[in-house]
């Protein structure tokens, strides 16, 4: 059974999609012929993006301007897609922000962004897509966790991964209460290069960060074809739950 079939002409909402694992999943899903919804802040980013994804006459493509830390901007992407593509298939909550730093050094604006970003941005995406998703009776969400939500992420990582834990609390529990015809995934990605990694002003925390990056990060088409892998499974099938880090990261 050739189940890339699957993604052609899927209508994906992605957002932090201005780079990193948002951008590869959104130009790896177009080109199996998805029309892709691209949501972020940099709009000269998603301008370059969207054109490059149309000119290759795959999928199709277009963006929102979109802080997923406003919940009606997150509704304005959502109903962009509708009303463009006239329905939506997949929601991809993306966006995050990792600011590492010991507790103890008080970072509470950081603390503040990375809720916002990490937990609210997931449960806005949800507020905005769920809706659809119940009138059409079917629906794919896609949240991004962290492999720090497996595991804390310690010394410096305690509020980071308190976000993604909520992430995958989240997504279980979303699972049980809409499950049958919305199908939820969960993705708790290691060290996969991005511009996640320059989320950190303390300063060591920062080099520490940068060193593990450095030494053993994988490429964003790692999340782009596991991400793929998930949305192409038949209907019946719900992949829940995928853990995915380099072969050589022992955290």
């Amino acid at each position: 059974m050739d189940l890339s079939k699957n993604i052609k002409g899927k209508v994906v909402v992605i957002t932090g999609a201005s780079s990193g694992l948002g951008e590869t999943t959104a130009r790896y899903l177009a080109a199996k012929g998805a029309n892709v919804v691209l949501g972020a802040r940099r709009v000269e980013r998603l301008e370059s993006i969207v054109n490059e994804i149309n000119a290759e006459g795959s999928g199709k493509a277009i963006f929102v301007k979109t802080d997923v830390t406003n919940k009606e901007e997150v509704q304005a992407l959502i109903d962009k897609a509708v009303s463009t593509f006239d329905k939506l298939d997949v929601m991809v909550n993306n966006a995050g922000l990792m600011s590492i730093a010991p507790i103890s050094e008080l970072k509470v604006d950081e603390w503040d962004k990375m809720i916002d970003i990490n937990i609210k941005g997931v449960l806005y995406g949800i507020a905005a897509a769920l809706p659809v998703f119940q009138k059409q009776k079917s629906g794919h969400f896609i949240n991004i966790s962290s492999i720090a939500g497996v595991k804390v992420f310690s010394p410096g990582g305690t509020v980071y991964s308190g976000t993604k834990f909520a992430v995958r609390a989240i997504s279980e529990g979303l699972r049980h209460e809409v499950g049958g015809s919305i199908r939820t995934t969960t993705l708790e990605p290691g060290a996969i290069e991005s511009e996640l990694k320059h989320g950190t002003t303390h300063k060591e925390s920062s080099e520490a960060v940068n060193a593990l990056y450095s030494n053993m990060a994988i490429s964003s088409d790692s999340i782009a074809r596991t991400i793929a892998f998930a949305i192409e499974q038949p209907a019946d099938v719900d992949i829940n739950d995928i853990v995915i880090r380099p072969t050589v990261q022992d955290f």
